[in-house]
């Protein structure tokens, strides 16, 4: 399978406030490829955001902001493209009003949410968080928050998926947004 697994993390409770972003490359069920890169949202940083990820107004200070970045990322968000997330919704969200805020057009492409996924094929776990989901599937988590960790296990939650469950149980998960 082919995809791209995604992680954003914000700077405060605003969408468009991206700081973080990790894009991790899977062609064939092997990750081939990845990017971070910390991003200067140009906006305050929450206290509640910096205790969960880390990440301060002057570690970003020199960053590119994200319309700086987007042209090197807009290649992995086309039509043909599935872009995955846990908790896709909200990774979705923050591309999509980060574009936004900046008014550059948003990307049609494949969306998968590995939550949904987690819920419907290991419906025992306790819960469907990442980490929850990385230890049951014995995935190294290094980082938690840390957006290329994140990224990271959440590629291969999908991939144990797949080997495990088949790409039949996976694709009525598959949506375009």
């Amino acid at each position: 399978m082919d995809f791209v697994a995604y992680d954003f993390e914000t700077a405060n409770n605003y969408r468009f406030s991206a700081c973080s972003l990790a894009l991790i490359v899977v062609r064939n069920n092997q990750i081939t490829d990845e990017l971070y890169s910390l991003i200067n949202p140009q906006t305050n940083f929450a206290w509640r955001n910096v205790a969960i990820h880390g990440i301060h107004e002057a570690d970003v200070a020199d960053s590119p902001t994200f319309d700086e970045l987007w042209p090197h990322l807009k290649s992995f968000f086309t039509p043909d493209q599935l872009v995955i997330a846990h908790n896709a919704q909200f990774d979705n969200s923050v591309l999509k009003h980060a574009l936004q805020h900046y008014d550059l057009p948003v990307p049609t492409f494949k969306s998968l949410d590995t939550v949904r996924t987690s819920r419907k094929l290991s419906p025992e776990l306790i819960n469907h968080k990442l980490d929850t989901v990385s230890q049951a599937y014995q995935i190294d988590l290094h980082h938690h928050h840390n957006a290329l960790d994140d990224a990271h296990a959440c590629a291969e939650i999908l991939i144990h998926q797949v080997n495990n469950f088949g790409i039949e149980a996976i694709r009525p998960f598959i949506k375009s947004v």
